[in-house]
């Protein structure tokens, strides 16, 4: 079995469907609510777990009582907490989510201020037996930890830019970085994807994601295109971040690069399909029965 470590930030998120399209300044009545836990790399970890993955998750957490249930919903679904700091003080990191009727999705999220940025109370060393890490933007000061310790250990490293970071050195760091449209845009100032892979030239492997428009990957000087799978999308919530940790996995499980594009663009149309963030990744059954087709 295959061992991942994700790292980023937990948040408690309170899901509200709407069953119109969002008007700004309107007042809006929601059809259903549901209260999940999220963020990239729990997304990541949930994805991982479903898809029969070893995975541990590090992260920060307040000492209330939403960080106390965080730990006991999380080990519950197969994810290994052990790596998540306790912040005496500190409030556990929160979202509120709108999703509309075609399945898009608007993010407020709380980030305790006071929450620690260096991560002492990580181990020097990564669980015994880790395949790859997973990091994003969201906590660079965890991510730059996690990667170091990974290259010193020969395991890879996979970079989720869905924004432009800050420390341009995890770039360096990683084995494999895959951007967001948005992110990779705002890093390179190029529009044309494929132009802004070529322009990047670090990272190691490259890629980028497109949403429905599927996926984009510089791969010997040339980019390739990976379409999509084509699905009616009911919630899109965290469909990113279940990309990234089936793409991980996979990685990790030694499949060529493109073969675990398409394994993550499988396991990422599959979660568009269901309600729920990273709730509502797939199996690894239902992600084998599609890529058969």
């Amino acid at each position: 079995m295959s061992r991942i470590v994700t790292v980023g930030v937990t948040f408690a998120d309170e899901i509200y469907t709407l069953p119109r399209a969002l008007v700004p300044g309107e007042k809006h009545r929601a059809s259903h609510v549901s209260h999940v836990l999220g963020g990239n790399p729990v997304n990541s970890a949930l994805a991982i777990a479903r898809l029969g993955g070893a995975v541990h998750l590090v992260s920060r957490l307040g000492d209330d009582a939403a960080g106390r249930a965080a730990r006991v919903a999380l080990a519950g679904q197969g994810i290994d907490v052990s790596l998540c700091g306790d912040n005496p003080g500190c409030a556990s990191s929160r979202s509120i989510i709108v999703i509309e009727p075609n399945g898009e999705r608007t993010i407020v999220n709380y980030l305790d201020p006071a929450l620690p940025d260096r991560p002492v109370w990580l181990p020097q060393a990564l669980p015994a037996g880790t395949d790859a890490v997973l990091g994003d933007i969201r906590w660079e000061a965890g991510t730059r930890h996690i990667f170091e310790r990974a290259r010193a250990m020969g395991a890879l490293a996979v970079f989720d830019g869905d924004r432009k970071p800050e420390d341009l050195g995890l770039l360096d760091l990683a084995t494999h970085s895959v951007f967001s449209a948005q992110g990779l845009r705002e890093l390179t100032g190029v529009s044309d994807l494929a132009e802004a892979l070529k322009a990047l030239g670090r990272g190691g492997h490259l890629g980028v994601t497109d949403g429905a428009a599927g996926v984009y990957a510089l791969e010997d000087g040339a980019v390739t295109h990976y379409p999509s799978f084509p699905i009616t999308p009911v919630d899109t919530l965290g469909a990113g971040d279940v990309w990234h940790g089936a793409y991980a996995l996979g990685l990790a499980e030694r499949m060529p690069v493109p073969v675990a594009i398409r394994f993550a663009s499988a396991t990422a149309a599959l979660k568009c399909t269901r309600p729920g963030g990273g709730g509502g990744a797939p199996t690894r059954g239902e992600v084998e029965a599609l890529l058969r087709g």
